[in-house]
């Protein structure tokens, strides 16, 4: 049996970045805190918290911190949260990825010169969510082609859309070909960031190919979901799994390639494992 690894999977630059920086900040030994889980593996922040590295969701939490540092998590946080822990004289420490900055900058200048914002990505996630909290008035979140279709506004509204750095890059072109459709005075920023489109691009041409798939990835991290969703439009056996214990194979003999492909927060030791067991017991 012969194994396919996607040449683009595991920690992203962004990931590696926010990881590294967090590691650098325990090992001071003081106390130390991320604004939400610092990115979206279960297996990175349990690793995390032996070091003791605490988890905070809320702003009720982050009141309660008198002393310490808080890390803002890669996928970034609102505004208010931000000046909330410099209010609090908090050590702050921003891991958000630059490239998820680069959309707060956009979002924080555009709607301060009156223009809608349009967030095209998952209503919910903790990126959206911080993407929104830097808009002057309320952001708009489309996540599906219908709701693009149901979109409205005044004829004289200037609208900017940007993107979940995460989201199916075919969708986004797809929604933004609606908006355009309808007419409407709209700056159109990609902010799809390139190593998502490279490993969404990549999953698509390994899964096409092979007889069984293997996403591996935190079952909350959107990237490594929407890697899982390519794939199954291209491979019937794709399996999306977070270690290797969730990796329940029993491949028939016919089975003859195997890909694997691994979302943006995923460790390259879990990789690893991965493809070690697959290679050894197939």
């Amino acid at each position: 049996m012969e194994v396919i690894l996607a040449e683009h999977a595991g920690f992203c630059f962004g990931v590696k970045r926010a990881v590294e920086q967090v590691y650098e900040q325990a090992a001071l030994g003081e106390a130390i805190y991320t604004y939400g889980p610092i990115v979206h593996n279960e297996e990175v922040v349990k690793e995390l918290e032996h070091k003791g590295v605490q988890v905070i969701n809320t702003p009720e939490q982050l009141q309660e911190i008198k002393e310490g540092t808080v890390m803002i998590r890669a996928h970034g946080v609102p505004k208010r949260i931000k000046e909330m822990i410099e209010r609090q004289g908090l050590e702050c420490v921003d891991a958000t990825c630059p490239f998820v900055k680069r959309i707060h900058n956009i979002v924080e200048k555009e709607s301060a010169a009156g223009k809608k914002i349009v967030i095209i990505g998952n209503a919910g996630h903790p990126e959206v969510e911080g993407i929104m909290g830097w808009s002057k008035e309320p952001a708009t979140v489309i996540e599906t082609l219908e709701e693009a279709r149901l979109f409205t506004c005044r004829e004289d509204d200037e609208i900017c859309i940007v993107s979940q750095t995460t989201f199916n890059y075919n969708k986004f072109q797809d929604m933004v070909e609606i908006f355009k459709e309808k007419g409407y005075n709209v700056i159109v920023v990609n902010t799809i960031c390139n190593a998502t489109e490279e490993r969404q691009t990549e999953a698509r041409e390994i899964a096409a190919k092979v007889d069984v798939m293997i996403v591996i990835g935190g079952k909350h991290s959107s990237n490594t979901r929407k890697l899982y969703e390519i794939c199954m439009q291209e491979c019937a056996n794709t399996y999306f799994i977070q270690t290797l214990e969730d990796l329940h194979l029993d491949l028939p003999k016919s089975v003859r390639l195997v890909g694997i492909t691994a979302g943006a927060s995923t460790p390259n030791n879990i990789i690893e494992e991965v493809q070690n067991y697959v290679r050894i017991n197939f």
